[in-house]
């Protein structure tokens, strides 16, 4: 079930400094209208190679099997992948911040937890590609000391971005360390 739209400011998880930084689920969804731009990311990929092959059997009769029978070899599980990975990735992916850290968890057939604490944040940026323009939608990155590189939170309302994007700034600058 999505969250419904609120104007409350992105404010931590109330309570959660009291208990360790431990790897649990994270509490927020990300943006519903997150299945559309992934299943559009996936056209965007399936379509190109299919288009190719179909327009080459209609010209090159001889390979025509061949090539249409590829087209479906790339067509088919591309179908797939478009009616069940965005759904799959919506219901996979969360995230939710403290005054004390950033969760995540993303993924689809590799599903990833990411514990990011405030201390060790470096950067936090807000990115929007053209899709997730037309979707509404935007990507936090927070950049950590951490080896296994940044955290990203894909599929956020723009407005919900932006005001995440100031308040991790705000706690990681009111956080002790040196982000190292």
């Amino acid at each position: 079930m999505a969250e419904p739209p609120t104007d409350e400011p992105i404010a931590p998880t109330v309570g959660a400094d009291d208990a360790p930084l431990a790897l649990r689920p994270p509490s927020r969804r990300v943006e519903r209208r997150s299945i559309g731009w992934w299943a559009a990311q996936a056209v965007a990929v399936v379509l190109p190679p299919v288009l190719v092959l179909v327009l080459l059997a209609v010209l090159i009769t001889p390979a025509r099997p061949w090539l249409l029978l590829s087209a479906a070899a790339v067509g088919v599980p591309g179908l797939l992948t478009v009616l069940v990975m965005p759904w799959w990735r919506y219901r996979v992916h969360r995230w939710e911040h403290t005054t004390d850290a950033v969760f995540t968890r993303a993924g689809w057939l590799r599903q990833e937890w990411r514990i990011a604490p405030l201390s060790r944040v470096q950067t936090v940026d807000t990115v929007r590609g053209p899709l997730q323009q037309l979707f509404g939608l935007s990507t936090v990155t927070i950049t950590t000391a951490s080896a296994a590189g940044p955290v990203r939170i894909d599929g956020l309302d723009h407005a919900v971005a932006r005001d995440l994007s100031e308040e991790l700034t705000r706690l990681t600058q009111a956080a002790p360390g040196d982000a190292t």
